[in-house]
């Protein structure tokens, strides 16, 4: 039994997979909806989540921390402050959806749509 494992690493370095899921994180944000792998929506989901969250304390320390978390980007804070944290003001959590949408063509891979939820 392994305790205590709770991220995945996707074959990747760290920098790599802080990279990969800051950049699934600016394009959800963006968009509103994304369509990745089954695992990549699964641990998108938490990062923005918490991201969500932090933006709900409208003041100049989350706007700093969601500013570093992003990686510099004043788009997205801008959007996550402004837009989606007074969408979700009275809702405690799961500001996000992951649903199955079947299989890649190429290798199989299981393919997810990530959304918020309206």
């Amino acid at each position: 039994m392994i305790h205590k494992r709770n991220k995945r690493k996707f074959s990747r370095r760290t920098a790599h997979r802080t990279s990969l899921l800051r950049n699934l994180c600016k394009s959800l944000i963006n968009c509103e909806q994304i369509t990745t792998t089954l695992p990549k929506a699964k641990s998108l989901r938490s990062v923005v989540e918490k991201l969500i969250t932090t933006g709900k304390d409208n003041s100049l320390n989350s706007r700093r921390k969601l500013i570093s978390k992003l990686g510099g980007s004043l788009k997205e804070t801008d959007k996550i402050l402004n837009v989606l944290s007074p969408r979700f003001k009275e809702r405690k959590g799961g500001y996000t959806r992951v649903i199955k949408a079947g299989y890649r063509k190429g290798d199989c891979a299981p393919i997810a749509v990530i959304q918020f939820v309206a």
